[in-house]
């Protein structure tokens, strides 16, 4: 394919809504985020949607558990 008619494709393009600018790394990565339950530290286990999928207990812990899922952890402050 030319550059020419990749920037046409890319021009045509519909604008993305904010459902599918979300659904963007759904299956690729997920967020952790420190939090604290009943005055205990904690991680909250986020997908890249926002979506609270889980709560574990240590940082190592929810990044191992992300990968074990085969997903990339970033860390949210």
């Amino acid at each position: 394919m030319n550059m020419s008619a990749m920037n046409k494709s890319f021009v045509s393009a519909h604008p993305l809504s904010s459902q599918d600018f979300a659904a963007f790394g759904v299956d690729l990565m997920a967020y952790v985020k420190p939090i604290s339950i009943e005055g205990n530290p904690g991680f909250a286990i986020h997908a890249a949607d926002g979506t609270q999928l889980t709560v574990v207990v240590g940082r190592a812990n929810a990044f191992a558990t992300v990968r074990r899922h085969e997903m990339q952890p970033v860390s949210v402050h």
